[in-house]
C-alpha cells in the first residue's frame, strides 16, 4: 500500500505541476492589495514628464493626481522616494526638496543636490520664494480629494536629474516607488512608459507635448496604514435615555499599567511634558485616556421627529492631543440620504458607486475657514452639524435600528460601530438581547395555571 502510494504521489507532483502551483501563488492577489468598494477606481497617479534634454540627463515635471473621491493626503503631507535604475543625481529641485543630499564627495565644483541612490522627496512650504516654486507646489504636502477640492488635488515639482540617459532608448525609469502619507498606507506599483503628456498652450492654438513620460499607480490600504482602527462611532436618540458608547477596546486596549505614556487623562498636570516626550515628532497618536481608545468619535445622535421630516445631530470629537485633522472628511452609508433636504455647516456630495439610482452614501467635510480644520483633543477639538432628513412613507421607521448609520469612515479609514442588538430602541418594543430571556417565562406562565388544576 505504501509502495502505491508513493508511486501516486510521484506522478502528482511532476514538474510540470508543481511549476503550475508556484505558478499560481505568484500570480494571485497580496493581501496587503486594496480595493474600496465606495471608491473602487480611486488611487493616486504620480505622471513624470521629461520636458527637455541636458548634457547629461533631462529636466522632468513630477505630478501627482489624487484620484481619490474622499481620501486626502494630510499635514505633514506626502513623502514620495524611489531608486534609481542607474546612478543617477538630482543636480537641482524645483517645487520640492529632498530629505538628505547623501554622500557627493566625488564631485567638484557643481554640488548635486541629492547623490543617495534612493532619495526621498517632500514639498515646499507655502511662502517660499517665488524663484522656487512651480505650478502646484508649495502646499506643505497636502493635497485634497478629487471630490473636496478638485483644483487642490494635485502636486507638482521640477526635478534636474544627471548621470542618466539623454535620449528615449538610454533613460531608465527609477523603480521601487513608495508614497507615505505621512505614514504607511500606500502601495505603488511599477513605472510604466506611456504616450508623451501634451500640453495646450492658454490661448488654444498650439500643442506641445513631452519628451517622454512614464505614470506609476499607488492605491492605499487601510491594514497598512494601522494595525488598530482610527475611530469609533457611538449611538444616542430622543425616544431612549441610553447612550451607546464606542465598543470597548475599538482602537486597542491600550493602558498606562501596561504600557505607560500610551494615553494621558484631560486634566492631567502632566499632560504638557507627555506632548514633549519622547514621541513629539512620531505619527503615534497619544490619545485622551477613554474605554474604545480611539482619536476620533463620531457620534450620531437621533434629535427630533416632526410629521414629514426627522433631524439627526452629527458631532466628530478628536481625542488625538498630536493631531489636528486640516480638510478632514466623512462618509456615511444611510439609506435615506436619498432625501437629505438640508444640512447645516457641512459640505455634503453624495457618492454613488453602485449607481445613480442608489444614492444611500454621502461624503461631508468642513466649510473653508470655518470648521474645515479638526483641532487637537481639548475644549475646542471638535465639529458638528445637523442634518435634516424627509421621511419616505415606503421605508421610513424608528423601529430596530433604522435611523442609525451602517457604516462610517472618517478621512477614509473605516469606523468601529456598536453591534446591532446595542442600538438605543423604541420604549415599546422588547430590547433584541431580552426578548429570548422573556420567551420561555412567559411560556411558563400561560401553562402552569393548568397543571394546578
Amino acid at each position: 500500500m505504501e509502495l502505491g502510494n508513493a508511486r501516486f504521489l510521484s506522478k502528482l507532483f511532476t514538474p510540470l505541476t508543481l511549476c503550475l502551483v508556484l505558478l499560481i501563488l505568484l500570480s494571485s492577489p497580496s493581501s496587503t492589495e486594496a480595493y474600496d468598494s465606495l471608491d473602487p477606481n480611486g488611487n493616486i497617479t504620480i505622471k513624470w514628464d521629461v520636458m527637455q534634454w541636458t548634457p547629461d540627463g533631462y529636466v522632468a515635471v513630477v505630478t501627482m493626481f489624487n484620484f481619490q473621491q474622499y481620501r486626502h493626503i494630510q499635514a505633514p503631507g506626502w513623502q514620495l522616494g524611489w531608486t534609481w535604475a542607474k546612478k543617477e543625481v538630482i543636480w537641482s529641485m524645483v517645487g520640492a526638496q529632498t530629505t538628505e543630499q547623501g554622500d557627493c564627495s566625488k564631485f567638484k565644483g557643481n554640488i548635486p543636490h541629492c547623490c543617495k541612490r534612493d532619495p526621498t522627496i517632500v514639498d515646499l512650504l507655502p511662502g517660499t520664494p517665488y524663484n522656487m516654486q512651480i505650478a502646484n507646489c508649495c502646499k506643505a504636502g497636502v493635497i485634497s480629494s478629487f471630490n473636496q477640492d478638485p483644483a487642490n488635488a494635485a502636486s507638482s515639482f521640477q526635478v534636474s536629474v544627471g548621470l542618466a540617459g539623454t535620449t528615449n532608448k538610454t533613460v531608465k525609469v527609477p523603480k521601487n516607488f513608495t508614497l507615505k502619507a505621512p505614514g504607511p498606507g500606500y502601495t505603488c506599483g511599477a513605472a510604466k512608459i506611456v504616450k508623451p503628456t501634451k500640453f495646450v498652450t492658454q490661448d488654444g492654438r498650439r500643442t506641445t507635448q513631452a519628451l517622454m513620460t512614464w505614470n506609476v499607480t499607488c492605491t492605499y490600504s487601510q491594514f497598512l496604514a494601522q494595525k488598530t482602527p482610527s475611530c469609533c462611532v457611538s449611538l444616542s436618540s430622543f425616544y431612549n435615555d441610553t447612550i451607546v458608547n464606542c465598543p470597548t477596546c475599538s482602537c486597542g486596549c491600550q493602558n498606562n499599567n501596561t504600557n505607560p505614556g500610551s494615553c494621558v487623562e484631560g486634566d492631567s498636570p502632566y499632560l504638557q511634558s507627555a506632548l514633549n516626550g519622547p514621541g513629539k515628532y512620531s505619527y503615534t497618536p497619544l490619545v485622551q485616556c477613554t474605554s474604545h481608545m480611539c482619536p476620533i468619535r463620531v457620534h450620531w445622535h437621533v434629535k427630533l421627529n416632526y410629521k414629514d421630516y426627522w433631524r439627526v445631530k452629527i458631532t466628530i470629537t478628536n481625542f488625538n492631543y498630536r493631531m489636528n485633522y486640516t480638510q478632514w472628511n466623512m462618509v456615511v452609508q444611510h439609506p435615506n440620504f436619498d432625501n437629505l433636504t438640508t444640512l447645516f455647516s457641512f459640505n455634503y456630495k453624495p457618492l454613488t458607486p453602485y449607481g445613480a439610482d442608489i444614492n444611500d452614501t454621502a461624503m461631508l467635510w468642513g466649510v473653508k475657514f470655518y470648521n474645515d480644520l479638526l483641532m487637537q483633543a481639548g475644549p475646542y477639538g471638535n465639529v458638528q452639524s445637523e442634518l435634516l432628513f424627509r421621511k419616505d412613507s415606503n421605508t421610513f421607521t424608528f423601529n430596530k435600528g433604522w435611523a442609525f448609520p451602517r457604516r462610517i469612515y472618517f478621512n477614509g479609514d473605516n469606523c468601529v460601530m456598536p453591534p446591532p442588538d446595542a442600538y438605543p430602541w423604541l420604549p415599546n418594543a422588547a430590547h433584541p438581547s431580552i426578548r429570548p430571556l422573556l420567551l420561555p417565562i412567559m411560556f411558563l406562565w400561560v401553562v402552569l395555571p393548568f397543571f394546578m388544576l
